[in-house]
């Protein structure tokens, strides 16, 4: 029975070749990104994330990929983000902080290192922080509601959206020139320190992700509504914030 690797590094080689066999000459890239990429892989539990870039003739044979995809699901491998080089470029303004935090963590695997030359506009990053703020705490929200006011369902609600907030957070440090550290928690304590917000909220909701600690129903209920306060008060500031 197929199991994800130890090491990301393990399955390098036969992933880029069952993609060098699909696309052939077509083929231009593949990089590996995220939890895999970093020190905080673990085996069975982390996704590993590719990004495969193609030429503009091969991006349109897509469907050759089913073929192999229920074999690297076995693996723990997610399905590969697939594009082109041209569309990278003209995607950097729009989606800024998805190629940040791309570029601040990957292994080149196969090919040309696509991700080193970006460079992003600090406009642009502002922009779509302030944008992803407000459309995740409005989500937050109504997802909050759909649980129903249930221990498990805040706790997951929590677990998966403090992942996609740390993202924002990355690219607001990278906004105000900072080194961004490698960890959850030290992220949070540098973007808290920056914007004046309280740490404590956003470290709670890390603690859960991270599976360390316990709470009970109400701790849980409190933990969300400070999560959400200082959320709301981040993104007020994000929103004055001059670039």
């Amino acid at each position: 029975m197929a199991k994800a690797p130890k090491k990301p590094e393990e399955i390098f080689s036969e992933f880029t070749a069952d993609f060098q066999k699909i696309f052939g000459a077509h083929l231009i890239s593949i990089s590996l990104y995220g939890s895999g990429a970093r020190e905080d892989y673990v085996p069975g539990k982390s996704d590993l994330n590719f990004l495969i870039i193609l030429s503009e003739e091969g991006i349109g044979d897509l469907k050759k990929v089913h073929a192999v995809l229920p074999k690297w699901r076995k693996r723990r491998v997610a399905i590969p983000l697939i594009m082109t080089k041209a569309f990278i470029l003209p995607s950097l303004d729009s989606y800024p902080i998805e190629f940040l935090n791309m570029k601040r963590h990957y292994v080149p695997v196969f090919g040309e290192d696509i991700l080193k030359g970006l460079t992003f506009s600090k406009s642009a990053l502002r922009l779509q922080a302030e944008r992803e703020l407000k459309g995740k705490i409005l989500l937050l929200r109504v997802r909050y509601l759909e649980t129903e006011g249930k221990e498990d369902r805040i706790k997951d609600l929590i677990r998966e959206s403090i992942t996609a907030f740390v993202s924002i957070f990355n690219a607001l440090l990278y906004l105000k020139g900072m080194d961004i550290p490698k960890g959850r928690s030290e992220v949070v304590r540098a973007v808290s320190g920056t914007f004046s917000v309280n740490a404590g909220a956003f470290l709670k909701c890390v603690e859960i992700k991270e599976e360390r600690g316990r709470a009970s129903l109400s701790e849980m209920e409190k933990i969300f509504e400070n999560y959400l306060g200082e959320l709301a008060l981040l993104t007020d500031r994000v929103d004055r914030m001059d670039v």
